[in-house]
């Protein structure tokens, strides 16, 4: 399950960065954001580079890629990843969910069931004592 999570994390992300740079062409800014043009760019009007900057590079894509590969290393050594991954990924799904309902925050609410479910079944129950 920790597995498959990490896989659908790494796809959510990889998807969304490559997606954004061709399908959504914010790629074709590639030369405003290298010369130095939005360094100067309002944050609150933002010019259509600076917009496809946030949409691709500078979006969540990338850093979910690098927790999807983190939750894969960590299960690839036995590991158990942290409940405070699937937690904050479940919340920030949510959130996503709500905002933006027609956007493919199911597939990150997949991932975030099986993280829940496999950390929960790797963690090993309390012991209890049959000393009164």
């Amino acid at each position: 399950m920790i597995a498959w999570a990490g896989r659908l994390i790494v796809f959510f992300g990889a998807a969304h960065t490559i997606l954004a740079l061709t399908l959504e062409h914010a790629a074709r800014y590639a030369g405003d954001w290298f010369s130095g043009a939005l360094w100067h760019d309002d944050l609150a009007a933002m010019s259509p580079a600076n917009s496809a900057l946030w949409l691709s590079l500078d979006s969540f894509g990338i850093p979910l890629v690098m927790v999807g590969l983190t939750v894969l290393w960590l299960d690839r050594r036995g590991l158990t990843p942290p409940r405070f991954i699937a937690w904050v990924l479940g919340s920030w799904t949510v959130l996503a969910a709500v905002i933006m309902p027609l956007t493919p925050w199911p597939i990150m609410a997949v991932a975030t069931g099986l993280l829940v479910a496999g950390t929960r079944r790797a963690i090993p129950a309390p012991e209890t004592s049959d000393t009164v």
